[in-house]
């Protein structure tokens, strides 16, 4: 396959950031990054711009990580509780999710990409759990929340035992019949 020495302009996901040299194949440089602006071909005149993207990568970088760090003291300050619906023994009904962790967030007054939100699997248990928030490559924030019931936890009660009177064999007959009622002819 062909492959392509490209200038990447712009931070592209899983290729690299702004001034990075890259090779890239040549259809996915001639189809997706060239078009969009995300690059540009490895001439000696945009080599010369190298040093002018990696310090604007640096200054972005620099905001980033300081923005993602107050993000991450605002975020440690919050706690979230979420009141469920349950049922008998503390079952829950349904899951909290890492989209209603993300909702809470919002509530809360803190704005965020909903993808950053870690949630492994939902949760379908009261109690307390954790959750984790990757605001940048070098900062997460581990969120702890409640899983709590709206209504009062009622223990199972023991079952009624089926009525014993009713010979097994009378459901036997009851099949038959049935069965007699759809034969042809009968």
């Amino acid at each position: 396959m062909a492959h392509r020495e490209i200038l990447l302009l712009k931070p592209v996901e899983n290729l690299g950031g702004e001034g990075d040299q890259v090779k890239v194949r040549a259809g996915y440089a001639r189809n997706f990054l060239l078009p969009r602006q995300l690059a540009a071909p490895l001439t000696l005149a945009n080599r010369k711009h190298v040093e002018a993207l990696k310090k604007r990568r640096a200054e972005r970088e620099a905001s980033e990580l300081t923005g993602a760090q107050e993000l991450a003291k605002q975020i440690s300050k919050i706690s979230i509780a979420f009141a469920v619906k349950t049922g008998e023994g503390g079952k829950m009904f349904g899951a909290i999710t890492a989209a209603d962790l993300h909702e809470k967030l919002a509530a809360a007054g803190v704005t965020l990409d909903k993808r950053k939100v870690l949630l492994h699997t939902p949760v379908k248990a009261l109690g307390k759990h954790e959750a984790k928030i990757k605001l940048h490559a070098d900062v997460t924030v581990d969120i702890a929340f409640d899983v709590v019931s709206e209504n009062p936890i009622v223990e199972p009660t023991a079952e009624a035992k089926p009525d014993e009177a009713k010979p097994a064999t009378e459901k036997k007959s009851v099949k038959r019949t049935a069965k007699a009622d759809t034969e042809p002819g009968a």
